[in-house]
């Protein structure tokens, strides 16, 4: 295992755990703090650490208290994440000055990548990744997850990307930052609450074997981060083409004049 950072402080359990070469699965905290309500919100944490437990592996959720990076929220930790008020969104470019300041923060999805390799854990599960927005042409809007892919080497597995975002794009801008996009199971890229966005995929892995083997490779030959797309199980997949009505509405309320950023963010929130 590699040296941590000074500003990483490990959990007990998950220490234990790296020392011994066991599995380790990062998961983020921007969902407990911005995601959901209380306390739904703490439920769902506790949920997604049980599923890894009992696959297992050994939980890592991973949020900032009081100038350190921690990694394997106590309970207390989670729930103090999940009732605050402002509440921090760390990504990369936010990290140092979380730590300096000792405020509270989340991490977001590159966060949570970037605090998981610092801490020598290679695998992070989460629900679906940001990407390119519609319209990213004139605002450049485009999440940091995309580059954190193709510097930190976590791989990430997901329900896709969001599909409010531009899909297109989001998979052109993954090939030019080297990030590989592999479909568990699938040769289409699942889109979060749809299965299939009819967007093909060049590579496609139906075991955990394969995975693993392109997963050693990948950082044998110095290379960062890949995507393992699994779709949302068919119980709880949306209709993609309501869902897209209600997008390009939420959008267009968005886009009317005078709406501030906020306010589009809670159009948005409405699907």
């Amino acid at each position: 295992m590699q040296q941590p950072s000074p500003y990483i402080a490990l959990s007990d359990e998950v220490q234990t755990a790296l020392q011994a070469q066991q599995s380790v699965v990062a998961l983020e905290s921007t969902v407990i703090a911005h995601g959901l309500p209380y306390p739904a919100n703490i439920e769902v944490a506790q949920a997604m650490e049980s599923t890894i437990r009992a696959e297992g592996a050994i939980p890592a959720t991973i949020g900032i208290h009081d100038g350190q990076i921690n990694i394997g929220l106590t309970l207390e930790q989670i729930t103090r994440l999940g009732t605050a008020q402002n509440v921090q969104k760390v990504s990369r470019r936010d990290l140092a000055i979380t730590l300096a300041t000792k405020q509270l923060g989340a991490t977001t999805v590159a966060g949570t990548m970037l605090c998981a390799s610092m801490a020598g854990i290679r695998f992070f599960a989460t629900g679906g990744i940001g990407g390119v927005h519609r319209g990213a042409q004139s605002t450049m809007d485009i999440s940091a997850d995309l580059t954190e892919l193709s510097r930190s080497p976590v791989l990430v597995v997901c329900a896709g990307a969001k599909s409010i975002l531009d899909l297109d794009l989001t998979l052109e801008y993954l090939e030019t930052q080297g990030v590989p996009v592999i479909g568990w199971q699938t040769d289409d890229f699942p889109a979060f609450y749809v299965r299939h966005s009819g967007r093909p995929l060049a590579h496609r892995a139906d075991n955990v074997d394969t995975i693993a083997a392109i997963a050693r490779v990948q950082w044998e030959c110095h290379l960062n981060g890949l995507i393992v797309g699994c779709p949302i199980p068919q119980q709880y997949a949306m209709d993609p083409a309501p869902l897209e009505a209600a997008t390009e509405e939420a959008l267009r309320l968005a886009l009317r004049p005078r709406v501030s950023q906020e306010s589009t963010l809670l159009s948005v929130d409405r699907l």
